[in-house]
């Protein structure tokens, strides 16, 4: 698969309430890390990785994200929708249907930050099992507790989802980064509403149809302050630019 048949959205509309005090000056997909907004290395890395197609949307400190984005080198290849109320991860796909048309979608929230070969997970994508229609990123997490655990079979298949419970069963996580194929935003389609939760009203319908791909480069939801301050220890920001060397 080509990444020039990948159009991605990146999920930049959320108030990051637990990232509080730090997003209340600044939106959380504009959170640094080594220096740098986090927004800023999805787009770089997708670009780098020759996806010319990438939608933003946005709602929190909407002109603060359109600004970065304008000046960041990348607008040309940016479209930015604003959300006068959140429609929720799978609302946003679907509000947008015509923008994706029959592309693979790549779906990540910009509070992330993911280093991964993404020519390898398209790859992984495009020789998936038969019958499956997401390719779900997965990584080791150091606090299952707080995390949507997966159980898969022995061919990779998710059979499970364990959502914050208090003993987890394993350390292997959902990522939120997908690859998914148009029937599933046909799929969105059939629920017949505006608003759509992709974790909640979504994913369970599709187990036994989400593949899986294992980053076992480096992944870090900064959706916490504790997060945040791990990600920009002097340990993962060396890592990170060794990694970004080496990926990109």
């Amino acid at each position: 698969m080509s990444s020039a048949n990948i159009k991605a959205l990146l999920l930049c509309a959320g108030k990051g309430t637990r990232l509080r005090p730090i997003t209340d000056y600044v939106p959380k997909c504009l959170v640094p890390v080594a220096g740098r907004p986090l927004l800023g290395y999805w787009l770089e890395f997708l670009v780098r990785a020759g996806v010319r197609d990438i939608l933003v949307n946005t709602h929190y400190m909407a002109r603060a994200v359109g600004d970065f984005v304008r000046q960041s080198g990348y607008s040309k290849y940016v479209t930015m929708v604003y959300e006068k109320i959140l429609l929720g991860t799978g609302g946003t796909l679907l509000k947008n249907r015509k923008y994706f048309g029959d592309s693979t979608v790549m779906l990540a929230h910009a509070d992330n930050l993911s280093m991964f070969d993404f020519s390898r997970f398209a790859k992984v994508h495009l020789g998936r099992p038969s019958g499956t229609e997401i390719t779900m990123m997965t990584f080791k997490t150091d606090t299952p507790r707080s995390c949507g655990i997966i159980k898969t079979d022995r061919n990779g298949i998710v059979k499970g989802f364990f959502e914050k419970k208090k003993n987890p069963p394993g350390n292997t996580a959902n990522a939120a980064v997908y690859l998914l194929d148009s029937s599933v935003i046909d799929f969105l389609a059939s629920l017949n509403k505006k608003k759509i939760d992709f974790s909640t009203e979504v994913l369970p319908s599709f187990v036994g149809k989400i593949f899986t791909f294992h980053n076992s480069h480096y992944h870090r939801d900064i959706g916490t302050v504790r997060d945040y301050l791990i990600a920009n220890s002097p340990d993962s920001v060396r890592k990170l630019s060794k990694l970004s060397e080496a990926l990109w």
